[in-house]
């Protein structure tokens, strides 16, 4: 392992942060401004009172205004066979056409919640805060719908796996 003196770069920053295994989440919006969805894989627990989540979004992703208008999200824990969704949510795929690709359900804040997800967390943005190139969005969770999936899915150096019990 070696270290090094000089300033880290863009491009180091995320080539090591490949190695940096995380879950795969698509994170959903509805309200006044409409409805919109991502893929995350930014997203961990603040805290368990309140419960609160944590996640990071983009300021120059085009769902940016959408979910900072309507203040709440759905953060859903996706499964392995969502692989081709999250991908859909990923990219520049209208959001009618994610969101037909699915079934999507409401629990209190009216953020969609994916049907099948391993777990789905509906939240209200209590504040975020800006750094770099994203705002960090804190969240507290106002209902959760615990799936029957098994197994999640996990992005681990540039590539989708599957995460399942021990043997």
């Amino acid at each position: 392992m070696q270290a090094t003196a000089a300033a880290v770069t863009r491009a180091e920053f995320r080539d090591a942060m490949a190695r940096l295994g995380a879950a795969v989440h698509i994170v959903t919006t509805d309200g006044p401004a409409g409805r919109a969805g991502f893929t995350a894989s930014a997203v961990c627990s603040v805290s368990d009172e309140p419960p609160t989540l944590l996640v990071c979004l983009n300021r120059s992703a085009s769902v940016y205004p959408t979910f900072q208008a309507n203040g709440v999200l759905c953060v859903n824990v996706l499964a392995p066979d969502h692989q081709a969704l999250s991908t859909l949510f990923g990219g520049k795929t209208p959001m009618d056409e994610r969101f037909a690709a699915a079934q999507w359900h409401r629990l209190e804040t009216g953020a969609p919640r994916l049907h099948d997800a391993v777990v789905s967390f509906d939240c209200r943005v209590q504040r975020h805060s800006a750094m770099g190139t994203h705002d960090v969005l804190f969240c507290e969770v106002v209902a959760l719908s615990m799936g029957e999936a098994a197994q999640g899915l996990i992005y681990f150096d540039r590539r989708y796996h599957a995460l399942g019990p021990a043997l």
